[in-house]
């Protein structure tokens, strides 16, 4: 909302943490709060593994992870990371060798898992082969695949086995003298996943990348991911998030930057306040909403945008937004920017004069951005 100061109590207070690099991209310290997917199809299949990415990568995706189960997945790796418009994230499992065959095929990160990637002296192979070729290492503890010596000392998967998990192979790894690394202890239980994330941001200064796993289909996924994601985020902690979804990696980009710009950790493109529409609308806000997050998905620069159907709120939420168009009578209703009145307008033209408004105000504020470097 670019009109409107930040409120103190709006802030939140982020976790310090160690800064690494993943490829062109920082992870940690200061850096802006990173969004991750990940790919599903083969990945021996160049063509549909890169489209997959470039569409991931243009919905925001600062990171994809793409996993490399087999020698024939780590070969197609090399094309992969040369002609991906953002850094890849290998998603080692079982075999350690795929570790180092995909650091030499040019990965800027390797996720290992502690439960299965073998003794120390396979993770110091790895962690040779991550300096040899400038990679970063993300520690994947994962609920669902805890070393059997914690299973028998806990008794069951728990947020204290995850973090003593986590906490056994970064001693592995700068016993290797290897820093550049990032962690998480992902659960597909949110209570789980979050105690042990508070857990193990009080006894480690790396990166956090945070994560529900498995936590189910669009709506679901979503819903579980919000609440664990959001508490986490909510109290200062997370450097990187993935949102798992069964569904279009796509889709976990865009929630996953609506949970950000929720909590106003991120700001990328248009945020549209709408309500859930009643009896009072003065136009059809759920289809006009639908069609605008459409003819607006072009848009990167941040701008909040408020479609409300009626005058009971309408007004108020155009106060906090860029722009706003709220609902009337006789087929009309009144456009507002930057939280004034400013005409009205024939239902008929809504879209179309909105999207033009917003695009203009893109347009503006990019060429003030220019300026300013430029001075």
């Amino acid at each position: 909302m670019t009109h409107n100061p930040i409120r103190p109590w709006r802030n939140i207070e982020r976790r310090v943490s160690r800064q690494i690099r993943v490829g062109k991209v920082l992870v940690g310290g200061d850096a802006p709060i990173a969004v991750q997917t990940m790919t599903n199809t083969l990945t021996h299949d160049v063509e549909a593994t890169l489209d997959q990415i470039r569409r991931a990568a243009i919905a925001g995706a600062d990171i994809v992870r793409v996993s490399t189960p087999d020698v024939e997945s780590t070969r197609a790796l090399r094309e992969i990371c040369r002609e991906s418009p953002v850094p890849i994230v290998a998603d080692i499992h079982f075999h350690y060798k795929r570790a180092i065959e995909a650091a030499e095929a040019g990965a800027a990160c390797l996720r290992i898992n502690p439960g299965n990637i073998g003794d120390a002296k396979r993770v110091a192979e790895v962690v040779k082969a991550a300096k040899d070729h400038g990679c970063s290492i993300r520690i994947g503890v994962n609920a669902g695949s805890l070393e059997k010596h914690l299973l028998d000392k806990y008794g069951e998967p728990c947020p204290d086995a995850m973090v003593e998990s986590g906490l056994d192979h970064i001693k592995l790894l700068q016993d290797n003298d290897f820093h550049e690394f990032k962690i998480s202890v992902k659960a597909s239980d949110v209570f789980m996943s979050a105690a042990a994330y508070q857990q193990l941001a009080t006894v480690t200064d790396a990166p956090i990348h945070l994560g529900i796993t498995e936590a189910g289909g669009l709506i679901s996924g979503t819903v579980k991911s919000a609440i664990g994601l959001g508490s986490l985020l909510w109290f200062g902690i997370g450097d990187t998030i993935r949102v798992s979804l069964s569904a279009d990696p796509v889709e976990e980009v865009k929630v996953g930057f609506e949970i950000l710009k929720s909590l106003g950790l991120r700001t990328r493109g248009v945020q549209i306040i709408s309500c859930p529409s009643c009896a009072r609308q003065g136009f059809d806000v759920i289809k006009t909403v639908e069609i605008l997050e459409k003819r607006l998905e072009h848009i990167k620069t941040p701008i909040s945008l408020s479609i409300i159907g009626c005058v009971v709120n309408g007004p108020g939420e155009a106060l906090m937004t860029d722009i706003g168009f709220t609902g009337g009578g006789a087929g009309s209703g009144m456009v507002y920017l930057a939280g004034k009145q400013d005409h009205k307008l024939g239902n008929d033209r809504m879209v179309d004069h909105i999207v033009e408004l917003v695009e203009a105000k893109a347009a503006e504020m990019e060429a003030a951005e220019r300026a300013a470097a430029a001075e």
